[in-house]
């Protein structure tokens, strides 16, 4: 196997803004509309401060639609698994990366020292321990010899002049893929609500760590562009409206 092909592996994530259109204020506009029509766009120009009152109103009593107003498209890098949960937040647009089209590289994840391994109790009643040092010995020894096996046969396929949608067949779902990522904030208020453990909120949720790990780095890009959005977002149990 090449040197430049040769596996890497990871045990974080990437999460990048690319681009939005996203601010307090946008909330406020919409939310005025139902009262001041076109007067509403003076919200716009106003500093958001003042209707704090409004956003946390909003949130309460679940007046979700204002919240729609506004746009965020993140770049993402992180297992493929991930995004298979990901995929099943419906409202979202989604665009990632082909393995029909490109040569997928040799990235993979595999848990560091921080991620609990041993998982006990009941569906919904999950409780997760750290495991000992000989098991994140394993699961690290383990995945890694698995992934440069896999990631040698897809080589070899490539190399026989298989198609890449075939030889793909192969790879774990360890393996890194990329896509972008765009909502707007009502969506990732429920994708925070359900893919975040926090004991601010109001329903209890139990994500997948690798998922809760791009969700945690999203929302506090989303804190900075939205402060007071995501504070009444927080206050008021982490409920999406």
């Amino acid at each position: 196997m090449a040197e430049e092909n040769a596996p890497s592996f990871r045990d974080d994530v990437t999460v990048e803004l690319v681009k939005h259109s996203a601010a307090d204020t946008d909330v406020l506009f919409a939310a005025r509309v139902s009262t001041r029509g076109e007067q509403s766009l003076d919200e716009v120009r106003k500093d958001p401060e003042r209707s704090k009152g409004l956003l946390n109103y909003l949130m309460r009593d679940r007046h979700g639609s204002p919240f729609e107003h506004n746009s965020m498209t993140f770049f993402i890098s992180a297992p493929i698994f991930v995004f298979r949960e990901f995929h099943r937040h419906r409202v979202w647009s989604y665009n990632e990366e082909s393995g029909r089209y490109r040569e997928l590289q040799p990235v993979f994840y595999v848990p560091g020292r921080s991620r609990k391994l041993v998982q006990e109790g009941k569906p919904g009643r999950y409780v997760f321990l750290d495991g000992t040092d000989e098991q994140h010995k394993l699961v690290t020894e383990v995945m890694e010899s698995s992934y440069r096996q896999s990631y040698a046969a897809y080589q070899e396929m490539l190399e026989a002049g298989i198609a890449r949608e075939v030889a793909r067949s192969v790879l774990p779902v360890g393996l890194f893929s990329t896509m972008y990522a765009t909502c707007n904030a009502r969506a990732l208020m429920h994708f925070l609500s359900l893919r975040t453990k926090s004991e601010d909120a109001t329903v209890p949720s139990f994500p997948q760590r690798e998922i809760e790990m791009v969700a945690e780095k999203m929302e506090a890009i989303w804190a900075e562009l939205m402060p007071l959005t995501h504070a009444a977002f927080v206050a008021n149990g982490r409920v999406a409206p």
